[in-house]
């Protein structure tokens, strides 16, 4: 009898949990669409998930932050965040959550001044004027910057999709070619919305909105106002222009404000934002280089090592997806080695992240070597970085280390702190973070000056979201952010 009533016990919270988890839905969804604000519970994207999917995250933070993180105490604090004035906004409802728990509750006479405190920043936000976004090609990166920015539009007041531009002939069954590649993926599964076209119009139709898509050899070419688009950032994913004077031809074009390139790029700054993106003005750089997804991987982890424990020398080797420059069968291929079947191969070959991470982070120029080894899988990468160190540390240290990082600071959306035991690369992709950091993995040298830190990243999906930050800033529409 005790048995049955500890069961019924459960099944009546499993439900009250699940009702406060779809009111948590509610909330969420009604923030981003009535009043801009984006809610995430710890870097992690909540906009358009289920109850299962909200109710593991909660269980995720808990763990994390070694506190419960209750949806009861989510949903209240989202309730006050409903009533009070905010401008278009992004706040994480875990950091907030922890918060409520480890202030001082008595400092506060309930939730709604909690809230008031904490988002009073919020007061001093200045007013953002949206920016249209041209992307220049549609690849793998294209389309998921594609995807991204129609799923997060909401009211339009940040980055705006207006054109995709591609070369060759726009035909009728191009354009559809076009749109089922855009709705549909093999990697990252169904596109969350609605892909139309409309071959009158020349343009693809995104969850209700517009899209233009334009046909061009070169980009000096094209006259954007046509298309009533003025002052607009390029994204350039092609790879074709990766240098100071062929990115400047898309300045050239009518229309076009900024440039950025989805590739390391020479004479131009590369950036991995989090790490350095303040050191260029948006007002005075008009072109720009998002580096590559493994440069984007590492960077903030050793930027971590390097300013806590000072890094004397080491090696990078990447285990990389493959790649659409690799051949699907054994064929000529410029490089060596890249030239043997994909899918069937680990194939050696040599990654320029190493050199790059200096550009972003000048005191490791000349200490890192690396290498790449690609190996059959579509997606989804591991970075191995071995570092020999100037200050001593251990497990417990360096990981206590980077998880301070992962919970605050600058780089709270860069690192991803796993604490599985059991992840693999399939688990990580359609993550957002550019630096998955497993921490279960991590070896230290017994005098403690030797480490191995082991970095997943989705060399596609993490890449894409560093790509918007970056594109956010250029386009200076970042919004007040609570993390």
């Amino acid at each position: 009898m005790n048995t049955l009533k500890s069961y019924e016990k459960e099944l009546a919270f499993q439900a009250d949990r699940r009702k406060a988890t779809t009111e948590f839905i509610k909330i969420i969804s009604d923030l981003w669409y009535d009043k801009s604000i984006e809610v995430v519970l710890f870097k992690n994207q909540i906009i358009d998930k289920n109850v299962s999917d909200i109710i593991n995250l909660h269980e995720y933070a808990g763990e994390f932050v070694q506190k419960p993180i209750s949806i009861f105490d989510s949903v209240e604090l989202l309730r006050a965040i409903n009533d009070i004035p905010l401008p278009p906004s992004k706040l994480d409802i875990g950091k907030l959550t922890y918060e409520y728990h480890t202030d001082t509750q008595e400092n506060y006479q309930d939730v709604k001044a909690f809230v008031l405190d904490k988002l009073k920043g919020a007061q001093n936000s200045r007013e953002i004027q949206p920016k249209d976004v041209i992307l220049y090609g549609f690849g793998r990166i294209g389309r998921l910057l594609a995807r991204e920015l129609m799923a997060k539009t909401g009211k339009g007041n940040q980055l705006r999709l207006r054109a995709i531009v591609t070369r060759g002939e726009l035909t009728d069954d191009i354009l559809k070619k076009r749109a089922a590649l855009l709705r549909t993926d093999s990697v990252h599964g169904l596109f969350s919305g609605t892909v139309e076209t409309d071959f009158r119009e020349k343009a693809l139709i995104i969850n209700g909105t517009t899209v233009h898509m334009i046909s061009a050899a070169s980009p000096e070419e094209i006259d954007y106002r046509k298309y009533g688009i003025d002052n607009a950032l390029v994204i350039d994913n092609t790879g074709a222009y990766r240098d100071k004077a062929s990115l400047g031809k898309h300045l050239q074009s009518k229309g076009t404000g900024q440039v950025l390139l989805t590739a390391p790029g020479k004479d131009v700054p590369n950036i991995v934002h989090g790490v350095n993106q303040t050191e260029f003005d948006p007002d005075t750089t008009r072109i720009y280089s998002a580096a590559s997804c493994t440069t984007n991987a590492i960077t903030p982890i050793l930027k971590v090592v390097e300013d806590s424990l000072g890094i004397k020398k080491g090696h990078l080797e990447t285990i990389h997806a493959y790649t659409n420059d690799q051949n699907l069968v054994d064929n000529m291929h410029g490089k060596y080695r890249r030239g043997r079947a994909a899918a069937l191969n680990m194939v050696i070959t040599e990654t320029g992240a190493g050199k790059a991470v200096a550009k972003a982070l000048p005191s490791l120029e000349g200490k890192l070597t690396s290498n790449a080894i690609r190996v059959p899988v579509p997606n989804g990468s591991l970075a191995i970085l071995n570092l020999e160190l100037k200050t001593r540390t251990s497990k417990e240290g360096i990981n206590t280390i980077i998880k301070k990082y992962a919970l605050e600071g600058d780089l709270v959306e860069q690192i991803k702190y796993s604490l599985s035991n059991e992840l693999v690369s399939t688990d990580i992709i359609g993550t957002s973070a550019p630096a998955i950091y497993d921490s279960n993995a991590t070896i230290v040298s017994p005098g403690g000056k030797n480490i191995i830190l082991y970095v997943w990243y989705d060399n596609e999906y993490g890449y894409a979201h560093q790509v918007i930050r970056l594109s956010k800033y250029i386009a200076q529409v970042r919004r007040f952010t609570y993390y």
